[in-house]
């Protein structure tokens, strides 16, 4: 099964993606969320498919979260630790 996705880039925050159906826009994806989003950016469209891959997400899922839900919120990556031995200090 192939589907056509727009991929909006949000205004607040770096590295978050909004994946929606590209005929449904963004018609099914909740206010809140659009508003902690801010402004989306539309970055690209892809034609999804089982054989394509994603840098940071799997494409199964991202299919099925868009049929499910409408759209698929790709969050931004964790920052990596210099030294994973080291565990991050608390702020008391």
């Amino acid at each position: 099964m192939k589907r056509i996705c727009a991929v909006y880039r949000s205004s607040r925050t770096d590295g978050m993606y909004l994946y929606v159906d590209h005929k449904e826009d963004l018609s099914r994806v909740p206010d809140d969320l659009l508003a902690r989003f801010g402004k989306p950016a539309r970055a690209m469209t892809l034609v999804l498919h089982s054989e394509r891959k994603l840098v940071r997400a799997d494409v199964a899922k991202v299919m099925e979260e868009i049929a499910d839900k409408g759209f698929y919120l790709q969050m931004p990556p964790q920052p990596e630790r210099l030294n994973p031995r080291v565990v991050p200090e608390k702020d008391d």
